[in-house]
């Protein structure tokens, strides 16, 4: 039988805590302290639910069925009303927003980064994406949304940057499923929605008639000689140029004539070592009273605390006179790759050196000491082959 406003003005409070039933769920509760509470009852999944819809008389009979009939619907779409209104509240403070999930997420996961890595999918983020949905409820954000987001950076000419920070919007929205915040990642749908990025080839000199010119200019550079020094060793290491750059002489062991990069600079994020040939020891030995009171081996011209900048090693070329269509400091590398490949060596030893990512990533996670004797004997072999080209000499063979 339905309440009454005398009925409900004339509960008074008992020892325990007792409810008088209105209609379709609804009950007034009264505690022993005398307070007045509407709850509405009701059954999900097969068990028993309670929520509470106020307190009387701040919230009138009429107010408490209206709430009622409000939860009623919801559960009549088959949505349990109390989690529905826990998401509801949770939306109203801006938890479940995408730019309050992405923070979340980036806090949580930018441990595992480097931290140049980590800044740069945080401003990814807040360039292209929170300015229009950071704001939207991320359970709501369809692949249209996504879409539009991604067709802005495509506009201005930045499709690879479109095509990561796609990838990042993927998984920031896994994230909010795991979490129990959004149903599905929203990206999925959007496979195929991106042109393909032709990926350029970083310029570089294979051809071993003009590495040997190319290495006696650098042997004749007249510009700083801590840059000419990071000039000479980088074909002989070719080790990609933010490591270059980012080398520690902490990381130098120049009796046991290696350089241990550890993980947390490494694109593959495992530690990587390189064996030092005698030239490579020469020059850091060379280079040793210039920067050896600095923490890095090839610090700024500006400041001994920062690394020099990413453009002095491209820059030297410049001076040189080679294009950045001849050669950049990244094509050392293809140089390297290439020539050692064609005389021979191993696929698998000249991959480990170069630190590509292995495909099996819990063995990944073991072998940066693989193939380390053939390493040490390739590393050495290459040095003696760049003194040949550069020498016209006899190229060595391989022992």
């Amino acid at each position: 039988m339905a309440l009454t406003v005398k009925q409900i003005q004339a509960a008074k409070p008992k020892k325990k805590l007792y409810r008088l039933g209105d209609s379709n769920g609804l009950c007034l509760e009264i505690t022993p302290s005398g307070t007045k509470l509407w709850r509405y009852r009701f059954r999900f999944n097969g068990k028993e639910k309670m929520m509470s819809l106020g307190s009387y008389p701040a919230t009138s009979l009429k107010e408490a069925r209206d709430k009622r009939d409000e939860q009623r619907k919801i559960l009549e779409r088959g949505i349990n009303p109390s989690e529905y209104k826990k998401d509801q509240q949770a939306a109203a403070s801006g938890e479940n927003e995408f730019e309050s999930i992405a923070r979340e997420w980036h806090t949580k996961f930018k441990s595992t980064w480097t931290a140049g890595h980590a800044q740069t999918v945080i401003r990814r983020l807040e360039l292209n994406c929170f300015p229009w949905i950071g704001k939207m409820v991320v359970s709501e954000i369809e692949p249209p949304d996504i879409l539009k987001v991604l067709r802005r950076i495509e506009s201005r000419g930045a499709l690879e940057t479109a095509h990561r920070v796609r990838s990042i919007l993927g998984q920031v929205l896994r994230y909010a499923v795991a979490t129990g915040r959004a149903t599905r990642d929203a990206t999925s749908d959007l496979k195929g929605a991106l042109p393909p990025v032709k990926h350029k080839h970083m310029a570089s000199i294979t051809d071993p008639k003009q590495i040997g010119p190319l290495l006696n200019s650098i042997d004749e550079y007249e510009g700083r000689h801590i840059t000419k020094c990071a000039l000479q060793l980088a074909p002989l290491v070719f080790v990609r140029p933010g490591e270059l750059r980012h080398g520690l002489w902490s990381e130098i062991d120049l009796e046991a004539a290696e350089w241990r990069i550890p993980a947390g600079k490494m694109k593959a994020r495992r530690p990587h070592i390189v064996p030092l040939s005698r030239r490579a020891l020469e020059i850091l030995y060379e280079l040793k009273p210039l920067s050896g009171d600095c923490e890095f081996l090839f610090p700024s011209v500006r400041s001994q605390a920062y690394p020099m900048s990413e453009n002095t090693v491209n820059g030297a070329l410049r001076r040189l006179g080679y294009s950045k269509e001849e050669i950049t400091g990244h094509g050392f590398r293809s140089m390297a790759s290439t020539n050692l490949n064609e005389n021979g060596w191993k696929p698998d030893v000249i991959e480990r050196q170069l630190a590509h990512v292995e495909g099996n990533s819990v063995r990944a996670a073991y072998n940066h000491a693989d193939y380390l004797p053939e390493r040490r004997k390739m590393m050495q072999w290459w040095a003696d082959y760049l003194d040949a080209l550069k020498n016209e000499e006899e190229i060595p063979e391989i022992n």
